[in-house]
């Protein structure tokens, strides 16, 4: 509850912030004709629009499990990346759109002073709300709020160039501004590249290597733990969770197995940030030749 109000918080600090830069430069874009802001603006808008499907997901998550969902809603959260994903994908083919056709089709830029005032003042709210998503993103382990973020950090950049496509329209190039446009187009893409990157390792499961080897040296340090058998540490939103197997004594009464079973699942919410539970199997020692799990062999 309290991360999902962390980052419910995030987002709609970040949406007013945004959606305020988006409207200023929609303004200076209907006065000046800029396609460089034009885009700047689109993925300005884009970006602050993306705070619903995460609002909607972080909403969800705080629901209980029920007996079909019986690990609970945090998964749409994941889901709510692939919809930013997808945000990000329109707002490049827009942008790129309107950048050709001005190439095809040159206009005047007008009102430059004001189309540099606007670029000023997109940097300036992207590169707060960025470092403020990200941060918060890695704080409660929200793959899609990093991937805002991310994106977010891409729009300041992409307004320091409508800043030089004005500088370049008072100069006489009246190529300049369609041309930073599609560069603004070709950024977008590298930041959906990202995006796609860290929202699909999410989907199938990725986790960093270092929190494997963090659970493993966990488990190897627990009392009562003689060997480690297979980790799995999966996400399910901004949580973890883990399945494990250990070795303990076979001489150990069903009391004692569990007594480890618990002190393990105990040093593994210590030692993997994030982790909201885990599922620990405790298997009996075994001599060479001997596999407690033969009857299963078939069925794997």
């Amino acid at each position: 509850m309290e991360t999902s109000a962390e980052g419910l918080r995030a987002l709609w600090i970040s949406l007013a912030v945004l959606g305020a830069t988006a409207v200023m430069q929609a303004a200076v874009v209907a006065v000046s004709g800029s396609v460089a802001l034009l885009g700047d603006t689109m993925h300005n808008a884009a970006d602050a629009l993306t705070a619903v499907p995460l609002a909607i997901a972080f909403l969800l998550g705080r629901r209980a499990p029920t007996r079909r969902y019986t690990y609970g809603y945090g998964r749409a959260e994941d889901l709510a990346g692939v919809v930013i994903v997808l945000v990000i994908a329109v707002s490049a083919a827009l942008a790129a759109y309107e950048a050709v056709d001005r190439l095809m089709h040159p206009r005047p830029v007008s009102n430059l002073l004001a189309v540099a005032g606007a670029a000023v003042v997109g940097f300036l709210g992207n590169q707060w709300v960025a470092q403020y998503r990200i941060r918060v993103g890695r704080k409660i382990g929200s793959a899609a709020l990093v991937a805002d973020g991310l994106h977010a950090r891409t729009d300041a950049l992409t307004s320091l160039a409508v800043l030089a496509a004005a500088g370049g329209a008072a100069a006489g190039w009246r190529w300049a501004d369609p041309a930073v446009g599609l560069l603004i187009a070709v950024v977008i893409l590298t930041v959906l590249r990202q995006a796609a990157r860290e929202v699909g390792r999410r989907l199938m499961d990725a986790v960093d290597p270092a929190l494997v080897d963090q659970a493993e040296a966990a488990l190897r340090a627990t009392p009562g733990v003689l060997d480690v058998g297979e980790i799995r540490l999966r996400w399910i939103g901004h949580r973890l969770r883990a399945e494990c197997a250990v070795v303990v004594d076979s001489g150990a009464t069903v009391l004692q197995a569990h007594e480890v079973a618990v002190n393990v699942e105990h040093a593994l919410l210590h030692a993997i940030p994030r982790l909201a539970a885990a599922h620990v199997h405790a298997d009996p020692y075994a001599p060479e030749g001997v596999d407690h799990h033969l009857i299963l062999a078939a069925h794997r």
